[in-house]
């Protein structure tokens, strides 16, 4: 019977606390205050792991493929502005830092052929001799 008591108090503790960090819009406009929206396209994942740092209360809303309409409150702008300014940095490093350009690749590959073929050709000759 006391277990069911503390339940039933630890239930309506949680019920009046106000919800934090990444929440549905319909919470996140329970809140009572005035919501602001960006539109996002590309990774939310690495938008979340942002925005956790930033202690930021956020909502996602799909509005197509990699397409989000991103809300969150007006008076946490400022911790928005940073918060998305850090991941758009991260974005652009992570895209500039994976690429290697086409004609790199290619003339990789020529030097790698280059070095191989003489390599071949020596140990065809070493056979050869050994073989007299």
């Amino acid at each position: 019977m006391l277990g069911m008591v503390g339940r039933k108090i630890r239930k309506a503790y949680r019920g009046r606390q106000v919800p934090h960090g990444k929440q549905s819009v319909r919470k996140l406009m329970a809140h009572g205050t005035a919501t602001n929206s960006i539109e996002l396209s590309g990774d939310a994942k690495s938008f979340d792991r942002v925005a956790r740092k930033w202690n930021v209360d956020y909502a996602f809303y799909k509005t197509g493929p990699d397409k989000y309409l991103l809300f969150f409150k007006a008076g946490q702008a400022d911790a928005m502005t940073t918060c998305f300014s850090e991941y758009s940095r991260k974005v652009l490093s992570k895209a500039k830092s994976n690429r290697v350009p086409i004609r790199e690749q290619l003339q990789q590959a020529a030097d790698q052929l280059s070095k191989e073929k003489p390599k071949q050709k020596e140990r065809a000759k070493e056979v050869a001799h050994e073989d007299r």
